[in-house]
């Protein structure tokens, strides 16, 4: 039984309210008695527009399911259904959203975006300081560049390996911040004079910036900087100099590394990448975010032997060319994800019901946002007033008006200004995407942030066609048509709807952490496709896509952009659905080995550990940044195979037994980990991979935390009360 405070009609689990009481409500301004009661009035007021709204989604899925059983699938009478049952809406007229008191790194700066699990305060606090990271660093530490030729990265320094390194980032400079003439390869000396930076070259002679307006600063003295401070689309680059550092002394000018700003923007996760089913796991995230607000979070980590404390970076400062000094942002603005709709959580109950977990997350989150929103910290994070909420998952128009309704009542709860909390509407839904300028024009004062989540909006794809037929393998999702029309159309929506210069349209995860070559050449699709922001899965990983900004105006792609066509909403509509399902055996066999193989790597750890996000091995043994939205999907697909007989019962059941035993393989060095194979019937993890499957089709909108949840809490040992 859960230890409970008893507030009005809410039941708070002790540790929850324990945490309220003492950290979070002190230096707010509101008394406890006003909290709770506020509280308890939204709670009741907005949990049966929470439960209607679920409802609903279940009545149109229905719909959805029998007119596909009855019918094959035809796009004019398919699309004629949809308007017919409110799926498919008239589109609103034209409109601009009005949003204000936005940060610049969300309005104006186009560049990387973090996401990390805000359970894990090293996690929290190396995505914050991801705001700048060595271009030297990551290249030398992956694979940009390559080990051949005796570059090999092994344990201590390679000279061979570090002159590669720098001729990447010579060459970065020559192409992004040219001199006028010469290469910054054959740089002898960097200075300052009369406000202009001069560079001598190692055949004497001396030159300057071909666009002398990149150059906007330095530190140090003006004829011997120890910073030179580049900037090009809004993105600073500063070239750092010190001849007696170990990588100076072999560098003509002195260079020792080129510090990018990265991550411009971290959104801290509460939702897809942690697991959190009850209020002591709640309350390790909330309590991380209220560090993070505070400017107080700090980490106390065992390297070398030694203990080393991290904490929020400072700003940083350099001498501008007007003889004052310039303050940089020295920490990735944070944005923090709530929770959807769906889910419900033990961490309150209200009438002895769980409370809708969204609801509990839309009236703490703000307020452990106090000490930024009222500029009461010194480590700030919002210079504008603002929290910005990243709102997953929502399904149409009327779960953004929910949401903004949730927000203002939030703010009127906690006597916060009108429109404090800005939203970020994810375009991972189906109904959503085919609806979505009237989704912005819901929150077309409060919109800061649209983006396309490819691997949940995949995952809602192929359930809402669960019962039209078999889809194509996994891998080939993304060459039907539905896919470049989703990422092109929301864009388009974006930008018409008045985004640009106001607010972020983002892209999604790269997935492989360790292979940031293959992101480095083929990442630029995000940029070039107006996107302002895309997901990368490390620090590292930022400063690598930081490169991609320099190479690409984003504002200017946005504006070019504006002159186009979207693609049309048909080609959104048109199902990924296998023509052929002449599959071989072991074409059959390997996709489910890779489906299940993912599945059962990732759901061990989520039950068993609490990891909500990881780097899982894949089949291959490459590791794969995982999370519910790929769980979705791969367990999804193999469902929607069952159902249509392209795979039997049978052969599922012994694909999860055959994979269970490699991802014990995989994870046996891993003194905390349960291996699945010693007891399949009674292994909780096991069961409920397996259930994800074998009950994925009548899960809600194919979503995983039901069955997830469920299961961790029966790990837990929770029972109810």
């Amino acid at each position: 039984m859960t230890a409970r405070i008893q507030q009005g009609k809410l039941a708070i689990a002790k540790e929850l309210y324990d945490f309220i009481e003492n950290e979070a409500l002190p230096g707010s301004g509101l008394d406890s008695k006003t909290y709770w009661s506020n509280f308890e009035q939204v709670v009741v007021d907005l949990s049966p527009k929470n439960k209607a709204l679920l409802a609903k989604r279940e009545q149109i899925q229905a719909q959805v399911d029998q007119w596909h059983r009855n019918n094959k699938f035809e796009l004019t009478a398919y699309k004629a259904f949809l308007t017919e049952i409110g799926y498919l809406l008239p589109e609103v007229e034209d409109f601009k959203i009005s949003t204000e008191n936005v940060d610049e790194e969300i309005a104006l700066l186009a560049g990387p975006q973090l996401v990390v699990p805000v359970r894990n305060a090293r996690y929290c606090l190396n995505a914050a300081n991801a705001r700048w990271g060595s271009l030297y660093d990551a290249l030398y530490g992956f694979d940009v560049i390559s080990e051949e030729g005796g570059a090999e990265k092994g344990k201590g320094y390679n000279p061979v390996r570090g002159e590669k390194v720098i001729a990447f980032a010579k060459n970065f400079l020559d192409e992004n911040f040219p001199l006028a003439q010469g290469s910054h390869a054959d740089a002898t000396q960097y200075v300052v004079d009369h406000n202009a930076l001069v560079v001598t070259l190692k055949d004497g002679s001396s030159t300057t910036l071909a666009h002398a307006a990149l150059f906007v600063g330095y530190n140090g003295e003006a004829a011997q900087p120890t910073e030179i401070v580049f900037k090009n689309n809004g993105l600073h680059v500063i070239i750092e100099i010190d001849a007696n550092s170990p990588i100076g002394k072999t560098d003509l000018a002195g260079v020792k590394d080129l510090v990018f700003e990265a991550a411009v923007t971290t959104i801290q996760d509460l939702e897809d990448s942690i697991a959190a089913v009850d209020a002591e796991e709640k309350v390790e995230g909330y309590r991380n975010w209220l560090g993070l607000m505070q400017g107080t979070l700090e980490e106390s980590i065992e390297k070398n032997g030694k203990t080393v404390t991290r904490s929020l970076n400072k700003d940083r400062t350099h001498k501008n060319l007007i003889g004052g000094v310039t303050s940089i942002h020295g920490r990735s603005l944070m944005l923090l994800r709530n929770v959807g709709h769906l889910m419900t959580n033990p961490a309150i109950l209200v009438d002895g019901a769980e409370i809708y977990e969204g609801i509990m997350d839309a009236l703490i989150t703000p307020l452990l946002s106090f000490a930024d929103i009222k500029g009461q910290n010194e480590i700030k994070n919002s210079r504008k007033g603002s929290m910005y909420i990243v709102k997953p998952k929502m399904h149409g128009p009327e779960e953004v008006a929910f949401a903004v309704e949730l927000f203002e009542r939030a703010e009127k709860a906690l006597n916060l200004p009108a429109k404090t909390i800005k939203i970020g509407i994810m375009d991972e839904e189906r109904r959503t995407s085919v609806n979505l300028k009237n989704c912005i024009a819901q929150a077309k004062d409060r919109t800061i942030f649209i983006n396309t989540g490819f691997m949940d909006r995949t995952g809602d794809e192929i359930h809402t066609f669960m019962e039209a037929g078999p889809f194509v393998r996994k891998g080939e999702v993304k060459a039907q048509i539905w896919f470049p029309a989703y990422e092109n159309r929301n864009v388009m929506v974006g930008l018409q709807a008045g985004l640009r210069g106001k607010a972020q349209i983002g892209k999604g995860m790269w997935p492989k952490p360790d292979m940031l070559l293959d992101m480095y050449k083929t990442k630029t699709e995000h940029p070039d496709a107006g996107a302002s922001c895309a997901w990368v899965p490390s620090p590292t990983g930022a400063v690598i896509h930081a490169i991609h900004y320099h190479q690409i105006n984003v504002a200017q792609r946005q504006q070019e952009l504006l002159n186009t066509q979207a693609l049309p909403l048909d080609d959104l509509l048109t199902p990924p659905l296998a023509a052929d399902t002449n599959w071989t055996d072991e074409e059959k066999t390997k996709e489910l080995e890779n489906n299940c193989q993912g599945i059962l790597g990732y759901v061990v750890r989520w039950v068993d550990l609490g990891v909500g996000c990881s780097k899982v091995p894949d089949i291959n043994n490459v590791g794969l940044m995982e999370d519910r939205a790929t769980l979705r999907i791969s367990s999804q697909h193999v469902a929607n195979w069952l159902r249509h007989g392209v795979v039997s019962h049978a052969q599922v059941a012994e694909v999860m037994q055959r994979m269970a035993k490699i991802v014990d393989q995989q994870n046996a060095h891993d003194p905390l980990y349960t291996a699945m194979s010693l007891d399949f019937e009674n292994n909780i993890a096991f069961q409920a991979a397996s259930d994800l499957i074998f009950k994925g089709a009548e899960q809600p909108s194919g979503y995983t935390e039901p069955l997830l949840h469920a299961a961790r809490l029966k790990l837990k040992g929770y029972t109810g009360d």
